[in-house]
């Protein structure tokens, strides 16, 4: 009953965004985060808490702008994501900017499979809308299950509009398959893995980080392909990208992993400090506190 609940409530808000225009749905999700910020609280104490410690010379009162700024952006993601479930693909296609093309291209030109790696940052949905219409190329996603099965399905559904395909997370051999066949494997990495993960340094501490996409860069031969959509000032999105440095890497492969992993955390620890109030504080990313090593280990965390 729960479950049913928690759907109609979710079909209500898509029908919603779905008459209401890009802008409309930006306003009423920010909102939406606002009051969830303010009276609804839930994950607000995780969320100051994560940004107390990696942000220990910022006031309290600047901590506090950047954590409702980040409720504000994740009520404008979800909004926006059920509208990019029935909007115009020219809505779409022009709601995301590619100042950075050249470095995309750079990746296509190649021909060779590659990751695109980002992070529930911005406007993280409109990666397998927006920025798939541009690419002019369908990915293939790396999700997990949601609790309920019938929000899953729907936002499965919306997940694969455009041809895009979605692999459930600890299907190796089929994100393998994308990687070696020259296609895009597009993974969200900013999540905290389990406890026998890789733990690198994410602000200041150690963060239990998944193992998988240093460990299928350096299988594949493929390049990772690092992506943040940041929201601008009019509310339309600009896909910034950077390729991760994969030079020079040990010759000993978990070395190698454990090397790239914190390369690529790196990069994504960048762009946060960059945009704070833009990435998902509320997510309890350093919920693993033992077993943390100096050096790599062996992780099964894909």
């Amino acid at each position: 009953m729960i479950n049913v609940v928690e759907y109609v409530f979710f079909r209500s808000l898509s029908v919603l965004a779905g008459f209401l225009s890009y802008r409309a749905n930006a306003a009423v999700g920010s909102f939406l985060g606002w009051f969830s910020f303010h009276f609804l609280r839930i994950r607000r104490r995780v969320t100051l808490d994560n940004l107390r410690h990696a942000f220990p010379e910022k006031s309290e009162s600047e901590r506090n702008r950047i954590a409702e700024g980040a409720f504000r952006n994740y009520g404008i993601a979800i909004l926006q994501m059920l509208w990019a479930s029935s909007a115009p693909d020219d809505d779409l296609k022009r709601a995301v900017r590619l100042p950075d093309r050249l470095v995309l291209d750079k990746i296509l030109s190649s021909k060779k499979g590659f990751i695109m790696l980002g992070a529930h940052f911005g406007g993280w949905e409109f990666t397998l809308h927006g920025l798939v219409l541009h690419v002019g190329r369908p990915t293939s996603s790396i999700v997990q299950r949601q609790r309920n099965t019938y929000v899953n399905d729907f936002v499965d559904k919306v997940r694969r509009r455009h041809g895009n395909q979605t692999i459930v997370k600890g299907m190796i051999r089929e994100a393998l398959r994308v990687l070696q066949s020259g296609g895009i494997l597009t993974v969200l990495g900013d999540q905290s893995g389990p406890r026998e993960s890789l733990y690198v340094n994410f602000f200041g501490r150690p963060a239990a980080t998944y193992r998988g996409v240093a460990a299928f860069s350096i299988k594949t031969d493929c390049p990772i392909l690092f992506f943040a959509l940041i929201r601008g000032q009019d509310g339309f999105y600009d896909t910034l990208f950077e390729e991760v440095d994969k030079s020079g890497l040990p010759a000993q492969t978990e070395h190698a992993i454990f090397e790239l992993t914190r390369r690529h955390v790196a990069v994504l620890e960048r762009y946060i400090r960059k945009y704070p109030d833009q990435w998902l504080w509320m997510h309890k990313r350093w919920k693993h506190k033992e077993a943390i090593q100096e050096k790599p280990q062996e992780g099964n965390g894909e």
